[in-house]
């Protein structure tokens, strides 16, 4: 599944009683087939983020429009 702008992507942790990371979507970059997500984490920090192995989904979500 691909992400979009707008998009709450949520990532699973690897260890056992830690709550998942969950973000907002701001921007996707594509490069030589990679995808990356440009995410405001909850903690309101942002980061650039590739999934690799592990479990990660997106929830749809709407993207503001601006009058």
């Amino acid at each position: 599944m691909r992400g979009n702008v707008g998009d709450r992507i949520v990532v699973a942790t690897e260890h056992v009683g830690e709550q998942p990371r969950e973000g907002e979507v701001l921007e996707v970059v594509e490069r030589g087939g990679v995808v990356t997500y440009r995410v405001r984490w909850a903690d309101g920090h942002e980061s650039l983020f590739t999934p690799s192995g592990g479990a990660v989904r997106f929830v749809p979500g709407e993207v503001a429009t601006r009058s």
